[in-house]
């Protein structure tokens, strides 16, 4: 593998055309030039230059290793600003929550991908399951969870609290047990834990979610309301997917005696530095959380 050091002393002399003003230029010494150029040419095997007493001019070798080293330095010099680079508004910023959680945030971070284009937003809905492990194997960069992470891969920090809210079609006025037995319960994939969450607290006749009728079924966050809009039954969820709902005249949150929210964790890959671009995104995921 050629020597980069040689190579730049080498196209150095060549440009500059003096070995004393080259060495002064390198912060070298002109012995130290001659030595680069000559240890270039025992490497390639090729004499390089024609030295004639203190002047020299290019051999047909110089010339050729002269033209193909300009592109070899100068991609030497881009990929060393590019590493050294780290803009706070460029780049790809590798994302993953729940559903709910991603209904509020995906907007605003598109938001902030209009005002920065070289801003690239790769949202991912998952579970939290799904959400630790991409954390664990650095597919994504950061992720937001409703539950502490086990793996010791993983760190995990609270940043904001998010309401669990009944939710009847809206002509239900006061969803006592009765109401909620009659109506049945449109379940989801966090359907049984939210319930269990939040009833347990707040009816005493509550023990399990399977005491209701299972009037339906949505793994999709936009839709799981799309029955309770239509009068099919009641649900639990998290505010975020509440509010996000496209028809809030057809629905009715209720709050309950005993509130009841979930804790969400801003977590990455343990002892990993996070770019400034991603600082950017955990900034503004704040300021709307």
């Amino acid at each position: 593998m050629i020597n980069t050091v040689w190579l730049r002393s080498f196209c150095t002399l060549v440009e500059v055309g003096h070995f004393t003003r080259t060495a002064e230029r390198l912060h070298m010494t002109q012995s130290g030039v001659s030595q680069h150029v000559r240890k270039l040419e025992e490497q390639l095997g090729v004499e390089l230059l024609i030295r004639e007493g203190k002047q020299f001019s290019l051999s047909d070798a110089g010339e050729r290793v002269y033209a193909e080293a300009q592109d070899i330095l100068l991609a030497l010099s881009n990929l060393e600003q590019h590493v050294g680079e780290d803009p706070p508004y460029e780049g790809l910023a590798r994302v993953m929550s729940p559903g709910s959680v991603g209904l509020k945030l995906y907007p605003h971070l598109l938001a902030l991908q209009s005002k920065h284009p070289k801003l690239i937003i790769d949202y991912r809905f998952a579970p939290n399951s799904d959400v630790e492990r991409a954390i664990a194997e650095s597919t994504v960069d950061i992720g937001f969870m409703t539950s502490k992470s086990v793996l010791a891969d993983v760190s995990c920090i609270p940043v904001a609290e998010e309401p669990l809210l009944l939710v009847t079609p809206a002509t239900v006025e006061k969803p006592n047990w009765e109401a909620l037995m009659a109506l049945g319960f449109i379940d989801h994939p966090d359907g049984g834990h939210h319930a269990n969450l939040l009833l347990g607290p707040n009816f005493p006749e509550f023990q399990h979610c399977h005491q209701f009728s299972r009037k339906g079924f949505s793994n999709q966050i936009g839709l799981i309301l799309e029955p309770v809009s239509m009068g099919m039954g009641f649900t639990v969820l998290p505010a975020h997917a509440v509010e996000a709902f496209h028809k809030p005249e057809h629905i009715k949150p209720h709050p309950l005696a005993n509130p009841v929210s979930e804790t969400l964790y801003l977590c990455s890959r343990r002892h990993k530095v996070l770019q400034k671009r991603m600082e950017t995104i955990i900034a503004e995921a704040r300021r709307w959380l």
